[in-house]
């Protein structure tokens, strides 16, 4: 499977076709239809209806016939399809009617952000972009994880090390659900930096190489990943779960914040003893 720069026209079709498909048209109160389904979801002529626009006009959207909706369509299609606000972000993104600044991606850390990564211990924590490269960590994020210092730059991803180092592949409790999200989470990256061409070659590099993130990419989730909780087999202290936090600094909105707390009192002890070491 081959990841060039975003194809907006053929990305709406395939995305609409898959919101379409994973309805239930039971849940719309529609009225029953002789002929029987013969595709799961919602009829293009009901996503029509609900969207208050032409059959034809679905058609051309899901057949890439070049179409470019206004805002009030996308807004429609938004509810047609009942998107969660990562999905309807997605949908503006791809369709252009969300203003945008400059694609410049964040290469290095904020001088300001670095120095507040550190201050923040002894909370682990890390500085990313939006496509996952580490622009900075402290040494309590270097003990939880790995020592970021000996990986050489092209490795500095947490999703490559996720999928990729052979260390890191077996470290979290729920490995698939970890990996489902953080795909959903370069999926809206993908859309709303289409120039970005290192994000383009590392989502090759990863549908190349390793099968599970093919198969999860093909699904088209989307969703942005501000907190959540992670498990981790730690080799020296077993397992330590987390809740982590991402945030988005006003001033340098490609550099994201990730700041992480013990999730219990075993985990808290794990993490005490890491940073003792």
């Amino acid at each position: 499977m081959t990841i060039r720069t975003v194809d907006r026209t053929q990305e709406l079709a395939a995305f609409l076709r898959t919101r379409r498909e994973r309805l239930d048209p039971h849940e719309f109160g529609l009225p029953p239809r002789r002929q029987s389904r013969r595709t799961p979801g919602l009829r293009r002529e009901e996503v029509a209806e609900l969207a208050g626009v032409s059959i034809d006009y679905i058609v051309r959207l899901e057949q890439a016939r070049g179409l470019r909706p206004s805002a009030d369509v996308v807004e429609a299609l938004a509810r047609a399809l009942r998107l969660t606000s990562d999905e309807r972000a997605y949908l503006f993104d791809l369709t252009q009617q969300r203003p945008r600044k400059a694609d410049r991606p964040a290469t290095t850390a904020a001088p300001p952000l670095a120095r507040l990564v550190a201050d923040l211990s002894p909370l682990p924590a890390m500085l990313m972009n939006h496509r996952y490269d580490i622009l900075a960590w402290n040494s309590e994020m270097a003990r939880l994880l790995l020592d970021f210092d000996t990986l050489p730059p092209s490795q500095l991803n947490s999703m490559w090390l996720c999928l990729m180092h052979p260390e890191i592949r077996e470290f979290y409790v729920d490995r698939e659900r970890v990996v489902r999200e953080g795909i959903s989470h370069l999926r809206a990256a993908w859309a709303a930096h289409p120039e970005d061409q290192a994000l383009t070659k590392l989502i090759a590099e990863f549908t190349t190489h390793d099968e599970e993130f093919a198969r999860l990419w093909a699904e088209r989730d989307v969703k942005v990943n501000g907190r959540g909780h992670k498990a981790m087999r730690h080799p020296d202290v077993g397992v330590i779960a987390v809740h982590f936090e991402v945030l988005m600094p006003l001033q340098d909105t490609d550099q994201r914040l990730m700041i992480c707390r013990a999730a219990d009192d075993e985990s808290q002890s794990a993490l005490d003893r890491l940073c003792a070491r």
